[in-house]
């Protein structure tokens, strides 16, 4: 679905599975006990919100006006907080990454999320200039 933007094209049956997945994804981080609020429940929080704006571009919006924009920006930003919590999880579950970032405070993990910003704010980028509707 992402890389169809860059390409400027919609791929419809991949734009719904990544929605559907995505947010049975963050969906799912709720269903932990609660002990308080905690960065993955603000993520989780502001990944549904983001694809609730996603979703109402691509199926309310037609994807027709200021809705094309939203769209990208809204798909990308929950596609990188789900990136962003990929990379905690890497970080704590793998032991090489884990020895090098303990408390994920480290330089390199820094480093890590760092890249990850930068490449998803420019693939966003791309994305808005390239991604045109006139493709069903």
């Amino acid at each position: 679905m992402a890389f169809g933007m860059l390409r400027g094209r919609r791929y419809p049956a991949t734009t719904a599975l990544f929605l559907i997945t995505t947010a049975l994804t963050s969906i799912t981080g709720f269903m932990f006990p609660f002990k308080g609020v905690t960065p993955g429940i603000v993520i989780g929080a502001l990944s549904i919100v983001a694809l609730i704006f996603a979703a109402a571009a691509r199926y309310l919006g037609h994807l027709e006006g200021g809705w094309r924009a939203t769209w990208v920006v809204m798909a990308m930003l929950a596609l990188y907080l789900n990136f962003f919590v990929f990379l905690v999880q890497l970080f704590e579950k793998t032991p090489s990454l884990a020895a090098m970032a303990e408390r994920q405070k480290e330089k390199v993990f820094a480093g890590a999320q760092l890249a990850a910003l930068v490449a998803f704010l420019l693939w966003t980028v791309l994305a808005i200039r390239r991604f045109r509707t006139t493709e069903a």
